[in-house]
């Protein structure tokens, strides 16, 4: 079908591109939707005269927040069944500068598992440019990409271009081209509202798509073409420059020369628009108030550094406390509310205003600011009836300039909500001729949202400590690169059966990698000193009928003791050490510790706290790496490192060394070497739950209590100088998975244990916790009395007897006299592995695992179980 204009009487409605497509000839050919998505404008642009308008992209037109929102997220759900899950989790969503910035969001938010970033036109001081591309058509053309984490442009799944209309596909192809000689990919899918590309220029993408070996795929609400005429930009030119002489004193181009109010030409002769003049401003001006959001500490602004599924959760949770603070600032009789975002700040007012409109029974429209100049003609059968023009308010890197908001005067809003990130909070602003000012000549209130604007952490303090003595005050230090190399944390489902929010992996996924070796090779091995412990994995043991029911016998006894535990360390955390701790869990024993301290904090106290799980290896030290990613976006001195429990105290003494050996290597400088357990049975530590050797359900077994993932693993081939520690993500056993089970049984239980903690945690603060280091001294004695002559052999208590069973070549369990149910699960192992279990009187520990001495595979049978050294 054609579209050039609409025959319409007094009561319908007249296609806003009524007014250029009369006067210039041009046409719309495509779908049926194309009238309903967009409208035409003229742009003083030298490059391209006509403008397409949307109508749902919440720029220059004021919509419906749930409208514009549903355009992105209904194409981001097309984007992923196009690709399937596995695939959209390996996928980037990238949005264009600086009219998409909203729209990629919401399709990001469709596609629901990929991470988010857009192009921006504003430099970051400290965050390098990891890379850019131009513009053809746009009359402000550099884009550069500025993420958080460089890699995060280098990874191999798809990339998602999301831009609001494809009219010649050159930005799509500079893109495509500028990315894939640095990181190249092997699928693209073009994402926009409207293909308005001609048949040529279709063809010329399909032949790229061709010359570089890649699938291009495109997701568009509607297509068609636009007809142009020869010489139409010329005449469109001429067009403007008429209007623009004729009304001269409404359309100045500095603002403060500029009346209250533009609009456009009504009332004039030859092409005399039919309706009336926009209203003139409000005799008075309205008032302008702050509101104060409570933005989520830790969520980005937006997508200019990246934005994460975890960081979308998080905005999810906030969203609703906001825009009640919102609606409760704004006046009692407003009917009609705008939420006016600011340039490439599209999708946090754009939640804001989605979340407004559903709690609210105001008539809620959202737009944006914007750089782009339209020519505004107040006729219905145009696109821009009105604009405000002001000055620039973020102190741009170009210098000064004007900036716009369309269609907003004259609109009969009695609210306007101005959503501005703080580095454009500035005195312009707020100025006589400022936005501000502009917007309060057209409304009853105008009430100011400022969204932290989210820097990098990292760039300036790394920044400043690697500037050269005299480098430029005006000249971004370097920053290292390997600091902003490491990629974000791997979190659930796509890496382990947690929930996103649970737990951030500090670890590369190693799934496809066959590390599995059987028990008695590998103690060969390590014994002989022919291999590490942490280059290989033990093969996933598979609980038994019989093993399983202890599991959770033990679960269903022992979880109001262990939630009382888990409250005693939390809360001596947060009385101690901080006030808002980031938890770091050693892996992958403390990470289920790590999610319950998580749980009480919120349960208790309300809080959010972040939770990561780093990988540390005995011999090895902890993962540099991990330190130097948590450094940068945390105070190293909120850290507190969380593990199971103690036994010998082999890790609270491997992670004090490795963090002095990080510091004296250069890393930064902050971390406390001190671990928080569960339980502390060799008084290794001072900040525990329980000094008593108990049966934590979680020791009972491997990865099917602790979200699937493997033990770690630290090979040179693997794991290079600028590599996170692997692990496993083991999908294939998620029948088998009872980590959530094991949480939530615990979790259940917080509230009756409650007043429990509450004594236990003031008696705590106030004894004597020095370590004592009694259980080194117990294993010390036991490896001589045995004649074992080495310690790292004697595994003492519950949950390191039970990784002895399950993962190395045990020699016999010494067992606590008159130990009850708490080794029912022990006893069970030994049998099935065929080890004695021995009796011993006097033990600080409920029982220690003695593993096979100087081990060859003489120590096992056929049968593979254990034969009595001779």
């Amino acid at each position: 079908m054609t579209y050039v204009t609409e025959e319409a009487g007094p009561e319908a409605t007249v296609w806003s591109g009524t007014w250029v497509a009369e006067r210039l000839g041009v046409g719309l050919d495509g779908d049926e939707a194309l009238p309903g998505l967009l409208g035409l404008a003229l742009r003083r642009n030298p490059k391209r005269a006509h403008l397409l308008v949307s109508n749902v992209l919440g720029k220059h037109v004021p919509q419906r927040p749930s409208v514009v929102y549903a355009a992105g997220h209904d194409l981001g759900v097309r984007v992923r069944s196009l690709l399937g899950d596995d695939e959209a989790r390996r996928a980037l969503v990238l949005g264009y500068a600086e009219t998409a910035t909203g729209l990629g969001h919401a399709v990001a938010d469709g596609v629901g598992l990929a991470p988010y970033l857009h192009s921006t036109r504003r430099p970051v001081e400290g965050v390098e440019r990891a890379g850019g591309f131009e513009e053809s058509h746009s009359h402000a053309t550099s884009h550069l990409l500025l993420p958080e984490d460089p890699r995060l442009l280098a990874g191999e799944g798809p990339l998602v271009l999301v831009d609001d209309e494809f009219s010649t596909g050159n930005t799509v192809l500079n893109t495509v081209r500028a990315l894939h000689e640095r990181f190249p990919r092997e699928r693209y899918v073009i994402v926009a509202l409207v293909d308005m590309r001609s048949p040529e220029d279709q063809g010329r993408l399909d032949d790229f798509a061709r010359e570089i070996g890649a699938r291009v795929d495109l997701v568009a609400t509607a297509s068609g073409t636009v007809r142009l005429p020869d010489g139409v930009l010329e005449k469109g030119q001429a067009l403007v420059a008429e209007y623009e002489h004729e009304h001269e004193h409404e359309s100045e181009h500095e603002p403060e020369h500029e009346p209250e109010h533009e609009s456009g030409p009504g009332g004039e002769s030859g092409d005399k628009p039919e309706s009336a003049a926009v209203p003139r401003p409000r005799g008075e001006r309205a008032p302008v108030d702050r509101v104060e959001l409570g933005w989520p500490a830790g969520v980005p602004d937006g997508g200019r550094h990246g934005f994460t599924p975890t960081h979308r959760a998080a905005l999810d949770a906030a969203l609703p406390d906001m825009a009640a603070r919102i609606a409760k600032a704004l006046p009692d009789d407003a009917r009609r509310v705008l939420v006016l975002g600011f340039e490439e700040l599209m999708y946090a007012p754009l939640a804001l205003g989605v979340e407004l409109e559903r709690r609210t029974g105001a008539e809620v429209r959202f737009s944006t600011t914007t750089r782009s100049p339209v020519l505004a003609v107040d006729d219905p059968g145009y696109a821009i009836r009105t604009r405000l023009a002001f000055p620039a308010h973020d102190e741009p890197a170009e210098g000064p300039g004007t900036r716009y908001a369309y269609n907003v005067a004259g609109a009969g809003f009695d609210a306007i909500v101005a959503v501005v990130d703080s580095v454009a909070d500035t005195p312009q602003l707020h100025a006589p001729e400022g936005l501000l000012a502009r917007l309060s000549a057209h409304t009853g209130r105008v009430l100011l949202a400022v969204v932290p604007s989210y820097i990098p952490e990292f760039a300036p303090e790394c920044a400043s400590a690697n500037a050269p003595e005299n480098a430029p005050e005006n000249v971004p230090a370097y920053v290292p690169e390997r600091s902003r190399m490491l990629p974000e944390p791997l979190r659930g489902p796509a890496f382990s059966s947690y929930a996103p929010e649970d737990v951030g992996w500090l670890l590369q996924d190693l799934s496809d990698v066959t590390l599995e070796a059987p028990t008695e090779e590998r103690e060969e091995a390590i014994q002989s000193g022919g291999a590490h412990y942490a280059e290989s994995l033990p093969v996933e043991y598979q609980p038994s009928e019989r093993y399983q029911e202890l599991f959770r016998a033990a679960l269903d006894t022992s979880a109001a003791r262990i939630a009382q535990a888990v409250g005693t360390v939390a809360e001596t955390v947060l009385a101690e050490r901080s006030p808002r701790p980031v938890l770091v869990s050693l892996a992958r024993a403390g990470t289920p510790v790590g999610v319950l301290m998580r749980r009480w904090a919120a349960h208790r106290h309300g809080l959010d706290l972040p939770h990561y799980a780093v990988s540390i290896v005995r011999g090895r030290g902890i993962d540099a790496n991990a330190l130097r990613w948590l450094a940068a976006h945390h105070d190293p001195a909120d850290v507190v490192f969380v593990d199971g429990w103690t036994g010998k105290g082999a890790i609270t003494r491997e992670l004090a060394e490795a963090v002095r050996e990080f510091e004296e290597a250069g890393g930064p400088a902050g971390f406390s070497p001190e671990i928080a357990v569960l339980a502390d049975p060799g008084s290794c530590v001072r900040t525990y739950g329980t000094r008593e050797d108990f049966l934590i359900p979680s020791a009972c077994l491997n990865s099917t209590v602790s979200g699937l993932i493997s033990r770690t693993v630290l090979r040179a081939d693997l794991v290079g100088p600028d590599d996170f520690h692997g692990a496993k993500f083991y999908r294939e056993l998620a029948d088998a998975d009872v980590s959530g089970e094991f949480v939530d049984a615990v979790v259940s239980r917080f509230g009756e244990v409650v007043d429990a903690v509450d004594a236990q945690v003031k008696e705590v603060l106030s004894a004597e916790r020095a370590p004592t280091w009694e259980g080194w001294a117990a294993v010390e004695r036991i490896s001589e009395e045995y004649g074992i002559h080495d310690v790292n052999l004697v595994k003492p208590g519950v949950g390191e007897t039970t990784r002895v069973l399950l993962r190395r070549v045990p020699w016999k369990i010494l067992a606590c006299a008159g130990a009850g149910a708490d080794l029912d699960h022990v006893r069970l192992l030994a049998e099935q592995r065929g080890v004695p279990v021995e009796e011993v009187g006097e033990l600080p520990y409920t029982c220690v695992g003695l593993i096979h001495p100087k081990y060859t595979r003489g120590a096992t049978g056929a049968d593979g179980k254990a034969v009595a050294a001779k």
